[in-house]
């Protein structure tokens, strides 16, 4: 392992010789001049610029896309990612000089993309973004309108203030420019203000309208009363962060597609020098549920019968033997878009023993595996999570 990452390892109390048992840290030194750990990658390094405007359970760190396309890509080359999800990926890419398409079933995650990726007038957003906010806290502080939804979801999951607050802030947003952007404001703020503990905000259970143990702060906490001090904080960080990748984005394009990346079809003078990307894994996460409060509140259309390994689904044979195939079919659909030879590297936590399989029915050639920890050091079984990123080539 490298230096810095044996010393992080130490003060974060961190397993380094379960480490060194699972991967081969040296051969990623060695290739890749990394050995993958990410261990002391602070957490505001991990969620820089816009990587960082709206949550989403699963996705990658950025660090390690960058390892990869820096290695094996170069600047005018074009990558895809067919699961482009908050689209981590699109946008290392574009830092790197790298075109790159995203394919991504779902609405909401498309929106996150494009809020991300765009191009903004500075002066536009920034004094709509403080605008809305402004009358926000007009209407907080008077409350003398009162807003009416039928959504029994939204209902139950947020105090009745908290509410009244978005509801409000979503009615001016057709008010703006800049539409996309506000949205995803008040999507994160309405995600953070649920009446949820504060440690269970990707996976919430039930809602909590009393005092409860908060393992996160080790003390007693309430609910949540308000949505305004989310929307006051992701106000002025949204602004911050776009503001930060306008500097350092370059002229590299960015596509991004809506559609099931099984059957979809992307325009026929695409050249695509390879793919980095992360597919769902087996059983794991509802990826339409889990922004189940912005669907609820902006009416995107769901999915969710489209999703390939969702964790209704479970993890039973059938359940693997269909998610192979569908991961296999959306390989097989955008592999006419790839040129001969091209770079395929997929993330995934493999303990199904999956991919030789999948690579082998997709047309690609196994070159070699990289495996690595995932460090969250949020999570109490933070040392025992690995995932592999397999490296093919198209035949």
């Amino acid at each position: 392992m490298l230096q810095a990452n044996i010393a992080a390892a130490k003060r974060f109390n961190i397993d380094t010789e379960l480490i060194e048992r699972r991967t081969d840290t040296q051969k990623n030194v060695r290739i890749l001049g990394d050995d993958l750990t990410f261990i002391h990658i602070r957490e505001y390094e991990r969620t820089k610029h816009v990587h960082r405007l709206h949550p989403y359970l699963g996705k990658f760190i950025p660090q390690l896309v960058e390892v990869f396309l820096k290695k094996f890509f170069k600047k005018g080359d074009t990558i895809l990612d067919p699961f482009s999800g908050s689209g981590t990926a699109l946008i290392e890419a574009n830092v790197l000089g790298i075109n790159s398409i995203g394919v991504e079933l779902s609405p909401f995650n498309v929106l996150i993309q494009k809020v991300k990726t765009q191009k903004y007038n500075i002066p536009l957003m920034e004094r709509e973004v403080k605008d809305a906010l402004f009358r926000l806290k007009a209407f907080s502080s008077e409350r003398t309108r009162r807003f009416e939804i039928n959504s029994e979801y939204l209902k139950n999951w947020f105090s009745d203030r908290a509410l009244q607050e978005i509801l409000f802030y979503r009615s001016i947003i057709k008010e703006y420019k800049n539409q996309a952007l506000l949205k995803i404001i008040l999507s994160r703020a309405t995600r953070s203000a649920r009446l949820t503990p504060h440690y269970d905000l990707a996976r919430p259970k039930n809602p909590v309208r009393k005092t409860y143990w908060c393992i996160k702060h080790k003390r007693y906490c309430t609910p949540v009363d308000e949505a305004l001090k989310f929307i006051n904080c992701y106000s002025w960080n949204t602004i911050t962060k776009i503001k930060q990748f306008d500097k350092i984005r370059t002229d590299a394009f960015i596509k991004i597609y809506q559609g099931d990346a099984r059957t979809i079809k992307l325009p026929d003078n695409l050249r695509i020098d390879g793919i980095f990307t992360s597919p769902p894994y087996v059983g794991v996460i509802d990826y339409h549920e889990q922004h189940r409060y912005a669907y609820e509140l902006f009416g995107f259309p769901r999915q969710d019968e489209l999703e390939i390994g969702p964790a209704k689904k479970g993890q039973n044979e059938y359940a693997k033997e269909e998610y192979q195939q569908g991961i296999t079919d959306v390989f097989k659909n955008i592999s006419g878009y790839l040129i001969n030879e091209a770079k395929i590297f997929i993330v995934a936590n493999d303990k199904f023993k999956l991919y030789s399989k999948i690579g082998e029915a997709s047309g690609f050639k196994l070159i070699d595996v990289f495996n690595r920890p995932v460090l969250m050091r949020t999570e109490r079984d933070s040392n025992k999570y690995f995932e592999s990123i397999f490296y093919f080539q198209k035949r």
